[in-house]
């Protein structure tokens, strides 16, 4: 994911989960009982989806399987806001496709109503098992069974514009190792003035907020939710600290105009235009930046130090009624070959699947890239099976707090806002 995609309403995720619920039955295997751990490849033609946030990536390893196997994989992909529904709709129909990838953060609400099949057996057997990204295997995994492998990464991260840091007298290696740096940089290359502003963030963006703040939480030694994802820890002494530094950086007129109505459209546009100092964003962005600019890449830091991310993408599992598992599993197990991961995704500068192939030919020019795979190690990725509705929806409680937080009354009371997002985390 971008970073966590809002959708359309708790409303649209709720009938999905429904139906899902009353249409799936946990890990029936189709009609190929016998389980190939190596998978087969004889020619199955293979139905995919996927949403358009990960379009790319899904489409070049579709296209070089398809180039190299017997078996055909016919991909679709299906815009990014309908896309929960229009599992949850196809799967009351029973007409999932045989391999269906998902936003990793909605990922227990189609493991739970079994959507997906069971493949631990499969992903155990992986000589690298062990170095798949632990976030997406975790958040996959249901009372220990494991139904999905990570498909696509996007990590946040620090990015820096190395050329103003300079200007404003900073040492242009040395990103921040702590929030209180953070924003002592963010306001020096802020002094420079003109149309150059300290730093930007989606003020009015719910998935934002999550995607970027939540890792100096973690990297606090604290946590947003209890571990079942029923209860908010949002109000907690670190996660205040987080708004009070934001908070600060606004009333010192250092992030850069439009934050407080930016509804995540366009967040991330202002930075590779070059005149906003150092602000975290999705991982993705990397590859997209100007080819001149002078830019870092480094860890979101905490309040008084360490580090975190918040590890987003899709995961992707067999769906459960799928009647060639053996073949689609030929695919999945194929996308994480080494050969895979390195020619297809980090030669075009993504995070890989894997955190053992660092060392790559791709990677030893680009270092950047290198602190970012690094990270998948550490980062985290959250659990609730409310998720979407309490942090995406733009109607639902997370919003109001962390604006209250950054725009509201200073000094105010998060206690009730934290038990409303409690609330629906629980419902």
């Amino acid at each position: 994911m971008r970073f966590p995609a809002r959708v359309k309403g708790a409303a649209a995720l709720a009938a999905a989960t429904a139906l899902l619920a009353s249409a799936c039955s946990g890990g029936g295997g189709g009609s190929d009982d016998e389980v190939v751990l190596e998978g087969v490849d004889d020619g199955t033609t293979l139905t995919m989806w996927t949403r358009a946030a990960t379009e790319a990536q899904s489409q070049a390893l579709v296209d070089a399987y398809n180039a190299s196997h017997e078996n055909q994989i016919e991909l679709t992909v299906i815009p990014t806001d309908d896309y929960q529904t229009r599992v949850g709709t196809a799967a009351g129909n029973q007409e999932l496709p045989d391999l269906f990838a998902l936003d990793v953060v909605f990922a227990p609400n189609f493991t739970t109503a079994g959507a997906y099949l069971d493949i631990t057996d499969r992903i155990d057997a992986l000589d690298f098992a062990d170095s798949l990204a632990p976030s997406h295997i975790d958040v996959g995994t249901v009372d220990g069974a494991k139904y999905l492998v990570p498909h696509t990464l996007d990590l946040s991260v620090l990015f820096w514009n190395k050329d103003l840091y300079a200007q404003a007298g900073l040492d242009p290696e040395t990103p921040p190792a702590t929030l209180a740096e953070f924003a002592e940089q963010a306001r020096a290359v802020d002094a420079l003035g003109g149309d150059v502003s300290g730093t930007f963030f989606g003020g009015n963006c719910g998935g934002c907020y999550v995607f970027t703040w939540w890792p100096s939480i973690w990297a606090s030694g604290a946590e947003v939710m209890n571990e079942d994802g029923t209860e908010s820890l949002l109000d907690g002494p670190e996660a205040q600290e987080v708004y009070a530094t934001y908070r600060g950086l606004v009333e010192d007129d250092a992030v850069a105009p439009g934050h407080a109505e930016e509804t995540g459209a366009t967040w991330t546009g202002f930075f590779p235009e070059g005149n906003i100092g150092v602000m975290p964003m999705p991982s993705t962005m990397l590859g997209l930046m100007p080819e001149d600019m002078n830019i870092g890449v480094a860890p979101i830091p905490g309040v008084d130090g360490g580090e975190s991310t918040f590890v987003g993408g899709d995961s992707i599992g067999i769906a459960a009624n799928s009647e060639h598992p053996n073949q689609a599993w030929d695919f999945l197990r194929w996308s994480l070959e080494e050969e895979q991961q390195v020619e297809i995704l980090a030669a075009n500068g993504d995070v890989m699947a894997r955190t053992d192939l660092a060392d790559n030919e791709y990677y030893a020019a680009n270092p950047n890239a290198v602190v970012m795979n690094d990270l998948v190690q550490v980062g985290r990725t959250p659990y609730s099976l409310n998720f979407g509705q309490t942090f995406n929806d733009p109607q639902g409680p997370w919003l109001p707090l962390v604006r209250e937080a950054v725009y509201g009354d200073p000094g105010a009371d998060l206690g009730d806002l934290n038990g409303d997002v409690t609330a629906s985390l629980a419902s």
